[in-house]
């Protein structure tokens, strides 16, 4: 059975602000121990309570978030980056991902252009931007199988082993 969808608002009663407050608590602190626990990195949480005059309450101990947060602040600045240097690698490492793939896909097309065109005395379907790109595909594929072929007579003749 599911739980009811609980209206996010304030607790204006403050018993019941007070328990709803200790029994959240518990369950954040419960996860990021299971957090740290099953993930192995390091964590801390600073929560402060209900009420004006209110010290601060620290978990795992005040001592460890303070030296947590001050390694935080020294941090050097080429791992800190904001939105924009983020999205500026993002866009980047996208665009090199982008090259790659058509990159790939232009190699599929040539490969497929040649395969098409195998046994016929002329090549159809060619522009003749790719002629020049086909015929390096096809000298690559050349040598490519007469690397083959040495090594499958290589080790036919030092007794049938073959070399991958």
């Amino acid at each position: 059975m599911t739980r009811k969808k609980i209206k996010l608002a304030f607790i204006t009663n403050d018993s019941a602000r007070n328990a709803a407050y200790k029994k959240r608590k518990k369950g954040m602190v419960k996860k990021l121990s299971e957090l740290t626990i099953l993930c192995g990195v390091e964590a801390c949480v600073v929560i402060y309570p209900p009420g004006s005059n209110s010290q601060p309450e620290a978990w795992p101990s005040t001592a460890v978030a303070h030296s947590m947060f001050s390694e935080y602040k020294t941090l050097s600045a080429n791992r800190m980056v904001n939105q924009e240097s983020f999205l500026e690698q993002w866009i980047k490492k996208s665009t090199e991902r982008l090259e790659k793939l058509q990159e790939k896909n232009r190699r599929k097309e040539l490969i497929q252009v040649m395969f098409q065109n195998l046994g016929r005395n002329e090549l159809q379907n060619v522009k003749k931007e790719d002629l020049e790109e086909l015929g390096w595909l096809i000298d690559q594929n050349l040598k490519d199988i007469d690397e083959r072929i040495h090594a499958l007579v290589k080790a036919y003749a030092y007794g049938g082993k073959q070399e991958d």
